[in-house]
């Protein structure tokens, strides 16, 4: 995996990139369609690729592994060619999974030990057959095992698990370096800088997962309950350390006002399923704001999702027809919005970039914040 550090807007971090895999080039900031079992959910690949314009998107090692497993996996040659996505995928470790299922897990030296949330059957990741199992899962770019600690963990706890996160790293690094890809082209290794809200432990991540050398680096742990503003000073701390001339992801964040923030700051990469998730309780984002496509004020409105004059994607449904979509309960509903979403999520990024490389990011972000911030 290869990156080029392309621009940077005057009086921020922002950065404009390119990353090359050997399932194409992803042009930065991007942001990266949640793919949780394989496929973004009520999405055909098509659409992922011609409406929404998604350069790359998730697996998750944790369901995967699970369901559909690896003897599947393995037999199709990898997940590009059981699902049919030729573009690039990263997959996660699974800790944050690990992570949320706190009621049927134990960490311990050796690795994460947990239950099966299908059928309460027991498994054990460690760091070195996570790596074993992204391998098998052929992600493009492949993450470390690490704890995710909540963001409201004491510092003796947030300590404790970073040195363990640090333990892990140092196995799963070794175990990535003596070991290749199963089909035939290269799988990049993200380590995770950890740390909690404390400066002084996230800074202790950065140098450590920068001494590596890593293709590329992410920052976890964050947008799990501590406030906002701690967020946005925890990626400050962190990129002060992390190489520029690699790319920085940010993991599972979050708002259209979390994104442009994350990019403001040095971040690359991002994902989260709030597009999603979010379109198929009925939110739609938009440049002019977020709707709730379930209020009665859209029920003879007939006008576009989104009327800017700002097209995200070929079809421009009405305001009434989506709302009555919801109401009706279709499912055709939950599919328009999270085209809409992800779409819009990929040209807000797209957007950044364009005026990173122009010089007038600066101006232009906290306009935008204060337009997709509103309430429709």
């Amino acid at each position: 995996m290869k990156f080029e550090l392309q621009s940077t807007a005057a009086g921020t971090n922002a950065r404009a990139g390119e990353i090359t895999t050997d399932h194409g080039r992803i042009l930065t900031p991007i942001f990266m369609p949640v793919g949780t079992l394989g496929s973004v959910k009520g999405v055909h690949q098509h659409e992922l690729r011609d409406d929404i314009k998604a350069q790359i998107i998730l697996g998750n090692t944790y369901h995967l592994y699970l369901r559909p497993g690896m003897e599947v996996l393995r037999n199709a040659g990898g997940l590009h060619k059981f699902n049919g996505w030729d573009r690039p995928i990263l997959t996660d470790s699974g800790g944050f999974q690990v992570f949320s299922l706190s009621d049927r897990r134990k960490l311990t030296e050796e690795g994460a030990h947990f239950r099966s949330h299908i059928d309460g059957s027991k498994h054990l990741f460690t760091p070195e057959n996570v790596v074993d199992i992204e391998r098998i899962i052929g992600a493009d770019i492949m993450m470390a095992l690490d704890e995710c600690p909540p963001g409201t963990a004491d510092y003796d706890y947030a300590k404790r698990s970073l040195a363990l996160t640090q333990r892990w790293l140092e196995r799963g690094w070794k175990r990535y370096k003596e070991t290749e890809g199963l089909y035939g082209y290269s799988q990049a290794y993200f380590p995770i800088v950890q740390g909690v809200v404390y400066p002084d432990l996230r800074r202790e991540a950065a140098k450590f997962v920068a001494d590596l050398g890593a293709d590329g680096n992410a920052i976890g742990g964050l947008a799990v309950g501590e406030p906002t503003e701690k967020m946005y000073e925890m990626i400050e701390v962190v990129n002060e350390i992390l190489p520029a001339d690699r790319p920085r992801y940010l993991m599972g964040v979050g708002t259209p006002a979390n994104i442009l923030e994350a990019i403001d700051r040095g971040v690359d990469m991002m994902d989260c399923v709030m597009p999603t998730r979010n379109g198929r309780n009925g939110m739609l984002f938009t440049a002019n704001g977020v709707m709730n496509m379930r209020n009665k004020k859209w029920a003879d409105d007939h006008t576009e999702l989104d009327p800017s004059g700002t097209s995200y994607v070929d079809h421009a449904y009405s305001r009434a027809y989506v709302r009555h979509l919801f109401i009706s309960q279709e499912l055709l509903a939950m599919q328009i919005a999270s085209i809409h979403n992800l779409a819009f999520y990929l040209w807000l990024v797209g957007e950044a970039r364009r005026h990173i490389i122009e010089g007038d990011f600066a101006t232009w972000k906290p306009q935008m914040i204060e337009r997709v911030t509103r309430r429709l």
